[in-house]
């Protein structure tokens, strides 16, 4: 894939990188409060930035302390959900998936909730959000269970005018460069209990805060997730493009939408950031970008556990993804020239 940045772009993260020169913050400056202020606005909910989206679920599970606790993670996720649960000490408990969104199965995650739950975790496949979201969000509030959103893959999307990180109690976005919105490294964590916030704010900063001018370090659990200003700057830059990223994905995205029979359908009032254009029973595609996560990368394969998720088995084997990446050089071909690239 590539990552189109445009002469216009360019010069705008010019004109910022000066700014941080002059500034002489390289850290912890303008551009950090900045990028969490208008992502913060963009989404609808208070954001901060962290060092990427890993470190960002990390930090949401240390501050709700799921230390020897179980947290329920779906078995169609990549291994950094897996991983930032062993992180914070807590036994991950995976749980299947649905065919239709490939996120979260509400009835399964509920078979596997003890009394040793202390969190569940979505992770919003694809560019989507958990068609089931709302069922889970209304059960963790019922039965005292966190609800921690995955947003690795959410740039743009929403369900009902809402975002990512609207639902639970926190959420982590990533910035990855392969994502809708890439920086290179860095990530947001996303929440409206401010307590959190500035809990995390200090986490972030190896637990330490500033109190009349002297180092002070009221936690002990914090380390180094900072983002620099540099990837700060980057990051408001591509914001302000984001919705041109999104428009041409959407365009795309209907042109396949005439092509494909077989595929993720969205409900009404869902609308997709199309990390992902995911289509089942189509192996001999010409053109994809791979899986979104294939056989090999479910975390109970990885830890080498005998589970019998079958949704998540059949999700693996099934699915492809046509490229819908922001610059593909097909993508304004016609829909019937389109078939011909494809098939």
């Amino acid at each position: 894939m590539i990552i189109p940045f445009a002469e216009e772009q360019r010069k705008k993260f010019y004109r910022l990188l000066d700014r941080v020169f002059d500034s002489s913050f390289w850290s912890e400056g303008e551009m950090t409060r900045t990028f969490e202020e208008k992502f913060g606005a963009y989404i609808g909910i208070e954001a901060r930035t962290v060092v990427n989206g890993g470190a960002g679920l990390l930090a949401i599970l240390d501050y709700i302390d799921v230390k020897d606790k179980e947290v329920i993670v779906p078995a169609n996720t990549f291994w950094a959900t897996a991983q930032a649960v062993k992180k914070a000490g807590a036994r991950v408990i995976y749980a299947d998936s649905n065919r239709s969104d490939l996120c979260l199965s509400f009835e399964d995650m509920k078979s596997r909730v003890t009394k040793n739950t202390r969190a569940i975790i979505v992770v919003h496949i694809g560019g989507h959000i958990a068609f089931e979201i709302d069922k889970i969000s209304n059960y963790c509030k019922q039965n005292n269970i966190y609800l921690i959103e995955d947003c690795a893959h959410a740039h743009g999307a929403s369900w009902n005018g809402k975002h990512g990180g609207h639902f639970g109690f926190a959420g982590s976005y990533s910035f990855y460069a392969t994502k809708t919105m890439p920086i290179g490294e860095g990530g947001m964590v996303v929440s409206m209990d401010r307590d959190f916030l500035a809990w995390f704010e200090k986490y972030r900063n190896y637990g330490k805060e500033v109190i009349d001018g002297k180092v002070q370090y009221p936690l002990t659990s914090g380390f180094n997730y900072r983002m620099n200003e540099f990837s700060a700057a980057l990051g408001i830059v591509q914001l302000e493009g984001l919705p041109d990223i999104l428009e041409w994905k959407r365009n795309l995205a209907a042109k396949y939408d005439a092509i494909f029979d077989r595929k993720v359908n969205l409900p009404e009032g869902m609308i997709s950031g199309y990390y992902k254009y995911i289509v089942f029973g189509y192996p001999y595609l010409k053109e994809i970008t791979g899986q979104v996560f294939g056989p090999n990368d479910l975390g109970y394969r990885i830890e080498g556990m005998d589970l019998n998720l079958e949704n998540a088995e059949w999700i693996a084997v099934n699915h492809q993804c046509p490229p819908i990446y922001y610059g593909w050089k097909f993508a304004d071909l016609k829909v019937d020239e389109l078939k011909n690239v494809l098939f």
